[in-house]
């Protein structure tokens, strides 16, 4: 029988997992019916609380002799990652990548400089397409629970779209890992092309802000600008 820290222990794992479990119970009212995407992310679960967190490192030490818990949690956790610079954040967020099958390529936005330089970085998108959003991203150190990526789009100085996704629930690794979103379609019309200014945000279920930045998005007819 498990003993109190197995239960802390499985509390923590299924910390990983719960992302999915509030976005059942939040895209229903009491009424049945369901909520605005706003909503979603601005409201608490009733009567939820979070467990203790601990680290990495508690968690695989827990309970060393027990094989099949240990079993569990190498499932789950996967091996501890080789030691990181200690000044490194938990999360950085490494790029971000416009696909379209219809485009001649990728596009690609580093964001491992000078986040102010990408202001003046500007993606055109022509007017219909298809496209998708990938986001690169690493966890350094700690699990990380329900990752979002939120998109707030300008025109004029007047928001006119906001995007939310969904990212999920992290432990640490050596390697990279990609989010890709649904396919979308770009708007188009005369009215919607232009020049846009798009605020992107990491964020997680603490509403930590892992990276915030601006840059510029142009809906057109062609893909040249």
């Amino acid at each position: 029988m498990l003993g109190l820290d197995a239960c802390e222990l499985g509390a923590q794992l299924l910390e990983l997992f719960r992302l999915a479990l509030c976005a059942r119970v939040l895209l229903t009212d009491k009424e049945g019916g369901q909520l605005p995407p706003d909503e979603v992310l601005d409201e608490a679960v009733p009567g939820y609380r979070a467990p203790g967190r601990k680290s990495l490192l508690e968690i695989q030490q827990l309970d060393p002799d027990d094989e099949s818990l240990a079993k569990y949690k190498r499932v789950l956790l996967g091996p501890l990652p080789p030691a990181v610079d200690p000044s490194l954040p938990n999360v950085q967020v490494t790029r971000l990548t416009l696909m379209s099958e219809q485009a001649p390529g990728p596009m690609t936005m580093d964001l491992t400089g000078e986040l102010a330089a990408l202001k003046k970085q500007v993606f055109v998108l022509k007017e219909g397409v298809d496209y998708k959003v990938k986001i690169t991203f690493k966890v350094n150190k700690e699990i990380v629970s329900g990752l979002k990526c939120l998109h707030h789009t300008y025109r004029g100085g007047l928001r006119v779209d906001k995007a939310v996704y969904m990212v999920g629930s992290y432990g640490p690794s050596a390697q990279e890992y990609e989010f890709v979103t649904p396919v979308e379609e770009a708007p188009r019309g005369a009215l919607v092309r232009g020049a846009y200014v798009v605020t992107s945000f990491f964020t997680d279920d603490d509403r930590a802000d892992h990276l915030s930045w601006e840059w510029g998005l142009h809906i057109c007819q062609d893909w040249k600008s």
